[in-house]
């Protein structure tokens, strides 16, 4: 656009109508004008005298702007607007909001672009998909065709392991990660599931806090020395380490024992099997490798001069460790192939309790301490010194260890500085076993007590310490030597020569479980 024309259309469109005035505002408005001083505030409005040398002059410039290139009315409408006022400018606000905004979700299926708006939406949470469904009919269309409900369900159980555990116990996992075909159900069916979903968690949760639960016991019967010193299960089977020297398999379902295995001369005092093998410690200072389906021993390693205390493998590696104060560090090539790579010392005890991960190997004695070494190199790292006396259980996982300890309490640390985050008390005698997730951190003692904690309290310095223990499940008349957890259920073993099964999922609803668990057990933080 030629500049003499543009300034004379703005001159034109300025001084228009405006005889008895300096100023002139808002073409836009045919109505009104605005009074106002220079570039200050609004100081008063009336009702634009109705001129039809205005109608005359707006259409000639109308017909103009009509002319010109996108370019050139982009910049016309830009100085137009800089000549306005702050009040001005809200009406232009406000008239252009409503054109600006677009319905994409709309917009996208008509041009043959669902899959796009079907992949927005799938990010939302329950929620925001509940309020996308009432927005109009085609967002509702889109949702359903693209089994949206369907696939915020699938993302929970590929992420939450509660969610995971749920499909799998309650069957519905084999609607799940399947393309649309006559054996999927419509959307409808998902989204009326998942609320039930939300309230089977919710009923799980409340049982953990208010110790809810069915209780089932396996009576290990044990013809000399009698007490069960480690477990592990899965959901098939529960495999115990004996006092009397032997291994048991267990239906987990019938409780029945399917299997016992032999050859141990002394007690079975750690284990830790996968789908292929067992691997257990004894008394009698060796370390066998067992075959899972028939028993069969396919290693025994002699290296360890005093009982095996504990022991842990994953991805090629294991860790033992025994009373004779040592730490052996083994490369697993096969069942039948594996070699020491290093030992380890330092500690002035025995060493209880061992863990590791890519990173640390992590120890923890009767000396009092917890020493912290290189995976990959072997090398000592650091010692975690604040327990008062021995230490007899641990776990590591993401930074966090979490130790128990013959002076009864909990500790919580820091691997990385070395700092104690929490010290949790409330055990009476020696706190045996000692398991976490990222919810709670459920702890066995010598006093036959197990303790559920909050972890994420605990890990907050702000929350009161009779807060932390949100459960304590008395059943065992004896000692308790080692526990294992899940998102549903509790199964701990004992000096009473018991395994129990404790189950907060499957609750009967006269709650008879309930009345042998305190509601609360009151504890106190030193620093």
């Amino acid at each position: 656009m030629e500049p003499e024309m543009e300034d004379k259309t703005l001159e034109m469109m300025n001084t228009s109508g405006m005889e008895s005035q300096n100023l002139v505002d808002d073409l836009s408005s045919k109505k009104n004008t605005v009074l106002k001083v220079s570039n200050g505030p609004v100081v008063g409005s009336r009702k634009r005298p109705s001129e039809g040398n205005y109608e005359k002059e707006k259409e000639h410039c109308i017909a103009l702007f009509d002319q010109w290139s996108e370019a050139d009315q982009v910049e016309f409408v830009e100085r137009l607007i800089s000549r306005m006022c702050h009040y001005q400018h809200g009406h232009i606000n406000s008239y252009l909001k409503p054109m600006l905004q677009r319905d994409f979700i709309t917009a996208l299926p008509a041009q043959g672009l669902d899959h796009i708006a079907e992949n927005i939406l799938s990010f939302l949470d329950a929620r925001s998909l509940c309020a996308a469904e009432l927005v109009c009919k085609e967002w509702q269309r889109v949702i359903s065709e693209g089994m949206l409900w369907k696939k915020l369900i699938e993302r929970m159980v590929r992420t939450d392991p509660l969610w995971k555990g749920l499909s799998e116990r309650h069957q519905w996992e084999k609607y799940l990660f399947k393309n649309r075909t006559s054996e999927v159900p419509p959307n409808s069916y998902y989204h009326s599931l998942y609320p039930k979903i939300i309230q089977d968690i919710e009923t799980i949760e409340a049982n953990w806090r208010c110790g809810r639960h069915n209780l089932q016991r396996i009576q290990c019967r044990s013809e000399n020395s009698k007490g069960v010193y480690c477990l592990q299960y899965d959901d098939d089977k529960i495999i115990s380490g004996l006092r009397d020297n032997s291994i048991k398999i267990w239906d987990k379902q019938s409780l029945e024992c399917l299997k016992i295995l032999t050859g141990h001369t002394g007690s079975v005092l750690c284990l830790q099997y996968d789908e292929r093998v067992i691997v257990t410690g004894s008394s009698d200072s060796t370390v066998r490798v067992w075959e899972v389906t028939t028993g069969e021993v396919l290693n025994t390693l002699i290296h360890h001069n005093e009982a095996v205390l504990h022991l842990r493998f994953a991805n090629g590696l294991m860790v033992t460790c025994s009373k004779d104060r040592s730490i052996a560090v083994w490369d697993m090539a096969s069942p039948t192939d594996i070699s020491l790579r290093r030992v380890l010392v330092g500690h002035r005890a025995a060493v209880n309790v061992v863990d590791f991960d890519d990173k640390y190997i992590v120890s923890a004695s009767g000396d009092r301490t917890i020493k912290v070494w290189s995976t990959s190199t072997c090398e000592f790292v650091r010692t975690l010194n604040g327990h008062k006396r021995g230490i007899a259980c641990l776990q590591y996982r993401d930074r966090l260890v979490v130790s128990g300890s013959s002076d009864n309490t909990i500790r919580l640390w820091d691997i990385e500085c070395g700092a104690c985050l929490r010290v949790l008390e409330g055990h009476e005698e020696l706190v045996r076993c000692i398991r976490f997730d990222n919810k709670r951190i459920v702890s066995g003692a010598y006093d036959g007590k197990i303790k559920v904690w909050d972890l994420q309290a605990a890990l907050d310095p702000r929350a009161p310490a009779s807060t932390l223990c949100l459960r304590t499940l008395v059943e065992h008349s004896g000692r308790v030597f080692r526990l294992q957890f899940d998102e549903f259920q509790i199964i701990s073993s004992s000096h009473d020569d018991t395994i129990l099964i404790w189950d907060f999922l499957n609750v009967s609803t006269n709650g008879q479980s309930e009345g042998r668990s305190p509601s609360r057990t009151y504890t106190y933080i030193s620093r």
